[in-house]
């Protein structure tokens, strides 16, 4: 990947290039947080303009991955995406999952590998990972990583984002007449949605805060905290909402199978030295994720195009 213009966009941030537009100041830090908030989940300042231009294209455009109505925020789980993970798993012949045992080291050779978990060891012609590049870049691999490989997972950390849950006695804020979706261009969130569940005795509105904001908010305390984000709804859906029954901050960085969120991505230079060598198998083993989906990247639907395209690596393989 070394056409000038990659090179170019890989060495600017998305904050440089909307910097470098011309547009008003609140125009740039609505798309901005939009951008780089509500789609890689972190600041524009972060990611560079390539890594930016590629998430975008992978969905065909923010149109998809923003809209709501024929786009990726449409729809969702009932009772959460658990049960997607649930029904797949159902339909395995027993005994092939295997939970409570991750893997800690990664043997291999040209043509075999041997995973050691704290349960025992599993020997496997291949293995495909398929897990977030920063906790893949946390696995003991024996021999090392080529180097371009090892220096690709340093580079790919997972999105900082927050998520905040106020949950109210009744959604209060559809008598006014509103839907509960918001964005903000200032402000501690950048998006909020009405998350209360189909035929659910309370009202939930949950908020987003990305990057800089979430940066903010993580150094609070929690007392504080709490005051910044429900200021901010009383601001957007008025006094009722400053008043919830439960507050509930999750934070993706704090979990220990996750350490971020939604996805990974390149940090800026990254593309055009390490991201070749991005699905490219290293012996018998085998990348996949989201992360190297080319359509959807990202969501689901990579993760699950990145799942035929290993398996096909191996299939062929063997």
């Amino acid at each position: 990947m070394d056409r000038p213009e990659a090179l170019s966009q890989d060495g600017r941030t998305f904050a440089t290039w909307l910097a470098e537009t011309g547009a008003p100041p609140a125009a740039r830090d609505l798309v901005g947080r939009l951008v780089s908030g509500g789609l890689l989940s972190g600041g524009p300042a972060e990611n560079s303009l390539l890594e930016t231009l590629f998430y975008v294209a992978s969905a065909g455009g923010t149109g998809p991955l923003l809209g709501y109505e024929g786009g990726a925020q449409e729809t969702r789980f009932v009772g959460g995406a658990q049960h997607l993970a649930d029904r797949m798993a159902s339909a395995l012949p027993e005994g092939t999952l295997r939970l409570g045992e991750p893997v800690h080291t990664v043997e291999y050779v040209p043509d075999a590998a041997r995973v050691h978990t704290p349960r025992g060891v599993m020997d496997a012609a291949r293995v495909v990972l398929a897990v977030p590049p920063v906790l893949a870049g946390r696995l003991h691999y024996s021999p090392a990583l080529p180097p371009l490989r090892a220096g690709l997972l340093q580079r790919m950390p997972a999105g900082t984002a927050l998520k905040i849950h106020a949950v109210y006695a009744r959604p209060f804020w559809r008598a006014a007449g509103l839907s509960g979706v918001a964005q903000s261009a200032e402000g501690v969130l950048t998006e909020t949605v009405d998350n209360t569940p189909p035929g659910a005795r309370r009202a939930v509105l949950t908020g987003f805060a990305y990057g800089a904001e979430a940066a903010l908010l993580r150094r609070q305390a929690p007392g504080a905290r709490r005051r910044a984000v429900l200021d901010h709804l009383t601001a957007l859906f008025g006094p009722e909402a400053g008043e919830p029954e439960e507050f509930v901050a999750f934070d993706w960085l704090a979990e220990e199978w996750t350490r971020g969120c939604f996805s990974g991505h390149l940090v800026p230079g990254a593309w055009t030295t390490f991201g070749p060598v991005l699905r490219e198998a290293v012996g018998p083993l085998h990348w996949a994720g989201t992360e190297t989906a080319v359509h959807w990247n990202g969501y689901f639907d990579g993760a699950v195009e990145s799942g035929y395209r290993a398996a096909e690596e191996v299939r062929r393989s063997l």
